[in-house]
């Protein structure tokens, strides 16, 4: 179980508090006006902020203090964080070792990741080879590689377009189902919540509001996500 507890963190005129629960193995959309702190609460969850009050506990231990390196938490950005110099098997292979000093078992478990994701006989193309969903692919891969019990995604699939952004929710559901992930999903489509998040987490005026089921929260907006929604 994944626990905020009463997290507060300010900065200038802006300023957000978190007390919320997400239950194991849940997928939960992260929505809200822009500015509101989307990517702010997930840089907290994963270490990269660190609040003015408050604790991040995971499964009952208070990781709050925990390096970003050491936390069970994957962190999937926008731009897929992908290093041009590498290989498609060396980007994905860093989900194993950052050294990229892989054994044969080990190199073995990128070819099948690789296979499974659709990206098989790609080993060696550079990134700016890939189109941008292949690109989504290696990301998706090295997060399957790493199998760690959060995952954290902001924003990912936001440059694709609608076909290609539903392919890869697809693939993200399969991947959150093997791993047994807990998924918190930034997103600014109402659409993209629908189809992943039974579950969606508002974030609006300072405050990240409980889970409140998906279909229920957008089917009956708060004025302030109605007038975000349009």
């Amino acid at each position: 179980m994944l626990e905020l507890l009463d997290l507060r963190l300010t900065r200038e005129s802006f300023r957000l508090m978190a007390d919320l629960t997400v239950e194991p193995g849940a997928r939960i959309a992260v929505i809200g006006p822009s500015g509101s702190g989307k990517s702010t609460l997930l840089s907290m969850i994963g270490g990269f902020l660190t609040p003015d009050a408050g604790h991040v506990l995971w499964r009952g231990k208070d990781i709050t203090e925990t390096p970003p390196g050491q936390r069970p938490v994957s962190f999937l950005f926008q731009d897929q964080n992908l290093f041009p110099h590498l290989s498609v098997a060396q980007n994905i292979g860093l989900g194993l070792r950052p050294d990229l000093r892989l054994d044969a078992s080990q190199k073995r478990r990128v070819t099948q990741v690789m296979e499974q994701v659709g990206l098989g006989g790609m080993a060696r193309r550079r990134p700016a080879d890939l189109s941008g969903g292949q690109q989504s692919r290696v990301a998706l891969a090295r997060v399957l590689l790493r199998a760690r019990p959060i995952l954290l995604l902001d924003e990912p699939f936001a440059a694709l377009g609608p076909a290609l952004k539903a392919e890869m929710l697809r693939l993200l559901s399969t991947i959150a189902a093997e791993t047994q992930a807990t998924v918190l999903m930034v997103t600014h489509d109402p659409a993209d919540a629908r189809n992943f998040a039974p579950h969606t987490v508002l974030v609006d005026d300072g405050t990240v509001h409980q889970p409140a089921p998906t279909a229920e929260l957008l089917a009956s907006p708060p004025p302030s996500l109605r007038a975000y929604l349009g």
